[in-house]
């Protein structure tokens, strides 16, 4: 039998596309690690679409970040595919922009997809979030990120109907605290974090009333210390990427299982696989 793992069939099962700020390989990482067999995952790159000296996105965050010209041409080439789903991984436009910014982004950027369904990674967090029972988390933070972002963070969850049980950054240790935030993503720290000293640090400072992890930013590699960290302290854990992908897999229709990264997985999907008409099946069917 034809290995359809590998090559330009690669995505026999579904075909993802996440769109990744300038030099963070995180995302694409965790996305290829987790997704089960017959999955691709396919990325394309922009620069912050940020207004520059302004701390914000404009007057219309959504407008602003889909029609970047980056954004705006991955989203052209990613729709070309043809894939079964595009997450932008840039949970800072949502919480700058607020909880109006998911549905808008997703609609204005699914008509430069060419129809492709495009959601954002916070957004996906939320859903996730809801999936698990998640009420009241602790928030795991990048050190790259300020202290705006924070409490914008902590405000779009709030929003949600998840007010946070405390925010926390994770600490790259001595040589790196005494940089500013941007410095930190400049100088590649993101490359530095790892997935004991995170464990570590959760343990050390979750609040006794949180009922649940979940750690914000694409740029954060945090997978493996997602079942560590569920089965020690008996509370679902819920990342970005992993809920990125969650929500990916549900708009393709997939149910696979992902073992190894946390109590999502087994959640029951959010809408029903859509499911072939006899004809469709038969199309697809002949064509394999």
């Amino acid at each position: 039998m034809t290995d359809r793992t590998h090559g330009a069939e690669a995505g026999w099962r579904a075909r993802l596309g996440i769109l990744v700020i300038d030099k963070d390989m995180v995302p694409e990482i965790e996305f290829q690690a987790m997704a089960p067999s017959g999955v691709s995952v396919h990325a394309a790159r922009f620069a912050s679409p940020r207004q520059s000296g302004s701390g914000s996105y404009g007057d219309d965050p959504a407008g602003t970040v889909a029609n970047s010209p980056d954004i705006a041409t991955g989203l052209d080439y990613l729709g070309r595919i043809g894939l079964d789903a595009i997450a932008l991984c840039f949970v800072t436009g949502s919480f700058f922009g607020g909880r109006s910014f998911d549905p808008e982004f997703a609609r204005r950027a699914a008509d430069l997809a060419h129809g492709s369904p495009v959601f954002t990674a916070a957004g996906a967090l939320t859903s996730a979030m809801a999936a698990t029972g998640v009420t009241r988390p602790m928030l795991v933070a990048p050190p790259w990120f300020n202290d705006a972002i924070g409490a914008h963070a902590v405000r779009y969850f709030t929003d949600a109907g998840h007010p946070p049980a405390g925010l926390v950054r994770y600490d790259l240790g001595a040589g790196w605290r005494d940089r500013e935030p941007w410095q930190v993503w400049d100088d590649n720290g993101q490359q530095e974090v790892r997935a004991d000293a995170l464990y570590r640090q959760v343990r050390a400072t979750v609040p006794a009333d949180a009922d649940g992890i979940v750690v914000v930013g694409n740029g954060l590699s945090c997978i493996d210390a997602i079942e560590p960290l569920e089965q020690d302290l008996g509370l679902p854990v819920v990342t970005s990427n992993q809920a990125a992908l969650w929500s990916g897999l549900r708009a393709a229709g997939v149910r696979a299982a992902v073992p190894g990264y946390g109590r999502l997985f087994d959640t029951v999907p959010l809408r029903p696989a859509p499911r072939a008409n006899p004809a469709e099946a038969d199309r697809i069917a002949a064509a394999h």
